[in-house]
């Protein structure tokens, strides 16, 4: 099957572009350097190649100009008319021709010009007959600028015709303009042909596809034809013509019943009888379009004699030449491409017709015996009379007999949706939730549940064993009221001392202060900012307060108070007892003293033994968000995988974006000196 793909073929250049492009190209492609002082024979070879290189590049071009080009008469004769149709035969065999004539003239003015070359006998002289060379060729480019620039306006339009297989299957759609040919393509293919209510709408072939018992259909909508002689047909009319002429396809001649197209049904009946012979050999169904506005029933009896002798020409015309139709319901058809009434059964009669048509052809032609000679069927003989019934095994028919009932069930039970739409619909049908309550008795299901019942809770008597425990309950609360009777933690004023009553007061009066603190602390927490203790106006935690509140307590706070100043880390240096006498003789010596080993031992210990008091990174504390120690030890493990990569890059956090120059310019730049260049 050969496809015709003319949208492949190379852009034509003008005469002034065609002359640029291959002189640029032998610039860069040939050398372009000589000197008097070469060998004459030096000098000869270079400009010999550049007249060479021009020549092979002229005629490389051109060749795939001609070559690329379809042959008219090489091509399927439906492509050779259309061509013929749309850009006159002789213009474009002309114009290949002088393309063809120019290539042989540059071959002929290269091939005299390399023989001069040859016995040059100076620089000037062989640069003379070089720029002489080229212009010439040039010069014969410039000539056939016309035909180039004509062959370049048919490639154009070339690549907008449409991608026709002649040898598919082919159903072709034709009749007078504006009958609703592109609507019904428009219908059954994806075609989007434009469809307007005035006369050639289409003005070329378009293309659509199909698909009828999984094969692949070609739909062809052909501009409208006017009845008049052959020869006052224009362009638009005649690749209608081509198209039916050169086409195996069925074909569907439209008539519009109604007449709202503008032509009556004689017009279009003398149509088809001026067309009838372009339809011989092919399968022909006559489409009465526009149904809706004009019944076929319902038009004139001259309409309908017109109608009936179109029928008759087309029943001759069904398989073969002149022979008999014996379907006379396919060949006159009806249907509405407005309310789509019909159009898939003249789409699906189309195509059947076509495809008995074809194998019928197939039937007839050498190679249905060769194919048959490879086949053979073999039919199977009864020996006896004997039946042998199907044996199936006893569990294929128990288990196809529980699928059965399994279906019959499904198809029994009734959805709440259906329940629904039985019962008046949504807002009507209120579903009951206690027929699936699985109780003692199916007739509890729909008792009615009180809530209160003789001024009690009903739910507070629900439980069968509640009396039971509220026994217990008292029981136990009787037990607990004796021991703390037994138990007297209260304290009177008739067993203290006056002091001990004096210190429980100050005690009670210091706890409701601290309770009253807490609260409004805890009202205000939302609100209140988290200040560091040494950031703390209020000096609420100072040496001195914790002096005057254990004081205040009959405490003595001096040993407190010197181990809060000895943990606290001061930031003078201060001199230890071992550096200097107790006379101070050594006091300005103190930073030039060098510790000793055991005192620097001692040291160390104490620092580990200080950070190993302080809390490990991972220990799980509350209040953090964590839900438990493994969570908060993967939260720590990811944090240091999503800092590795920062790391490796030497980023400073997520927020550094900076770009490091990775070649600096006063190592990359300048111009390489001869030397050592390994430092760059």
């Amino acid at each position: 099957m050969v496809q015709y793909n003319f949208k492949k073929i190379t852009v034509v250049p003008n005469g002034k572009d065609f002359v640029d492009i291959i002189l640029s190209r032998t610039q860069r492609q040939t050398p372009t350097v000589v000197h008097k002082g070469y060998a004459i024979s030096r000098i000869r070879q270079f400009y010999m190649r550049k007249v060479k290189y021009t020549q092979q590049n002229f005629y490389d071009k051109l060749s795939t100009i001609i070559d690329e080009f379809p042959r008219l008469d090489d091509i399927h004769p439906f492509y050779g008319d259309l061509l013929h149709v749309l850009y006159n035969k002789d213009h474009y065999k002309l114009a290949l021709g002088q393309i063809n004539t120019a290539r042989n003239l540059i071959s002929k003015v290269a091939k005299d010009y390399v023989k001069l070359l040859k016995y040059g006998d100076s620089l000037y002289r062989c640069k003379s007959l070089k720029v002489a060379a080229l212009g010439r060729m040039c010069t014969v480019i410039k000539r056939i600028g016309p035909s180039l620039a004509y062959l370049e306006q048919i490639r154009q339009h070339m690549a907008r015709l449409p991608s026709i297989d002649p040898n598919t299957r082919t159903i072709l759609i034709c009749g007078y303009p504006n009958v609703g040919k592109s609507s019904f393509i428009n219908k059954i293919t994806r075609a989007d042909v434009d469809v307007q209510p005035y006369a050639f709408t289409t003005k070329s072939l378009f293309v659509g596809h199909t698909d009828y018992k999984y094969l692949r259909y070609q739909v062809i909508d052909t501009p409208g034809i006017l009845d008049r002689p052959f020869e006052d047909r224009n362009i638009i009319e005649m690749c209608s013509i081509t198209a039916l002429a050169h086409l195996r396809a069925a074909v569907l001649f439209f008539l519009d019943i109604s007449g709202s197209c503008g032509y009556s049904i004689a017009q279009q009946a003398a149509l088809f009888h001026s067309i009838k012979s372009l339809f011989m050999n092919k399968p022909l169904m006559i489409v009465c379009n526009k149904t809706d506005l004009q019944p076929l029933e319902g038009i004139s009896e001259e309409d309908k004699k017109l109608v009936a002798e179109m029928k008759d020409e087309a029943m001759k015309t069904v398989i073969g030449q002149g022979g008999e139709a014996t379907d006379e319901a396919g060949v006159l058809l009806t249907m509405s491409t407005l309310t789509e009434d019909g159009v898939i059964s003249v789409k699906n009669a189309a195509c059947e017709r076509l495809l008995n048509q074809r194998v019928e052809l197939k039937m007839k032609s050498k190679k249905l015996n060769d194919c048959l000679n490879r086949f053979h069927v073999a039919m199977p003989k009864q020996r006896d009379q004997k039946e042998r019934p199907a044996c199936i095994p006893e569990a294929v028919l128990e288990a196809r007999a529980k699928k059965a009932e399994a279906d019959a069930e499904k198809q029994k039970r009734k959805l709440e949706r259906d329940l629904e739409n039985e019962n008046g619909g949504a807002g009507v049908y209120s579903a009951s939730l206690r027929k699936h309550y699985l109780l003692a008795n199916e007739e509890w299901k729909e008792d009615i549940m009180p809530e209160i019942l003789d001024g009690h809770n009903v739910y507070d008597f629900v439980d069968p064993d509640i009396l039971q425990r509220l026994e217990e309950l008292e029981r136990e609360e009787g037990l607990r009221q004796e021991e703390e009777g037994d138990d007297d933690f209260e304290m009177d004023g008739a067993e203290l001392t006056p002091e001990e009553q004096a210190a429980l007061a100050e005690i009670r009066k210091k706890k409701s202060l601290l309770i009253q603190q807490h609260r409004m602390k805890k009202s205000t927490a939302e609100s209140r900012p988290t200040v560091p203790r040494k950031f703390d106006k209020d000096k609420e935690f100072t040496s001195k307060r914790m002096g005057r509140q254990l004081s205040a307590l009959g405490l003595d706070p001096t040993l407190a108070i010197n181990r809060a100043r000895s943990k606290s880390r001061g930031r003078k240096r201060e001199r230890s007892v071992e550096r200097g006498d107790d006379n101070g003789n050594d006091a300005m010596d103190v930073d030039e003293i060098t510790p000793s080993k055991k005192q620097r031992r001692s040291r160390s210990l104490s620092m580990a033994r200080s950070r190993s008091m302080s809390r490990p990174r991972s220990e799980f504390v509350p209040g953090e968000g964590f839900k438990d120690k493994p969570q908060k030890e993967q939260a720590i493990k990811l944090f240091k995988k999503s800092a590795n990569k920062r790391n490796k890059d030497a980023r400073r956090g997520e927020s550094d974006r900076v770009i490091p120059t990775l070649k600096p310019k006063h190592l990359f730049s300048g111009k390489r000196s001869s030397g050592k260049t390994d430092r760059r």
